[in-house]
């Protein structure tokens, strides 16, 4: 079954000595600054989580000796690291990036990913593995700009929507199998 908003709030404000299932953890979509400047939206929504996009970039380039990206080879030289408020992603670029909050999935829940749609009538796709059951960290984001000019996305707005889907709780979870990828707290590039 999907989550709504209240099962997600529930999650995200434990009682029980668990961690929260999203931290910092905001219970309303949020679109403004205090200010006033409309921003691209985050927080709880109605089946969802709109999560915020972090300052740290990872920005693929082909400055670089690589001929060919292969997952099963260190290709961090292929990536200039960038920190700030927004990026420009190049034409037909790919950025990793990842998200503000962190996220501990509870043992009988999987989150999807979805790209915002404001940044998707821009050309820009945001891509995200499902979180497994059991698995916590920051969230490794993929973002493209499918579009023939530069685009900019902007760190401390919103970035993608997760939906959380509860069952049983599988035989084996990600933390159960001490996944590569748990725990991370940084933009991660592939690990075999």
């Amino acid at each position: 079954m999907i989550l709504n908003d209240r099962q997600i709030a529930k999650l995200c404000t434990p009682d029980n000595g668990t961690p929260p299932m999203v931290a910092p953890f905001e219970p309303k979509l949020i679109n403004r600054t205090g200010d006033g400047e409309r921003i691209i939206s985050y927080g709880l929504s109605s089946f969802g989580y709109d999560a915020r996009l972090d300052r740290s970039f990872k920005i693929a380039t082909n400055v670089s000796p690589l001929t060919v990206v292969d997952p099963k080879k260190d290709h961090s030289e292929a990536y200039v690291e960038h920190k700030g408020d927004d990026v420009l992603i190049p034409p037909h670029g790919f950025v990793l990036a990842q998200t503000l909050e962190y996220f501990h999935v509870p043992e009988d829940v999987i989150a999807i990913c979805l790209g915002k749609s404001t940044y998707a009538r821009t050309g820009i796709i945001v891509n995200v593995t499902p979180l497994e059951p059991g698995w916590h960290g920051h969230v490794t984001l993929e973002i493209s700009n499918t579009n023939s000019l530069p685009a900019r996305v902007h760190a401390g707005e919103g970035i993608c929507q997760f939906l959380f889907l509860k069952g049983e709780r599988p035989e084996t979870t990600y933390l159960d199998r001490g996944g590569k990828y748990l725990g991370q707290t940084e933009v991660t590039l592939p690990r075999v």
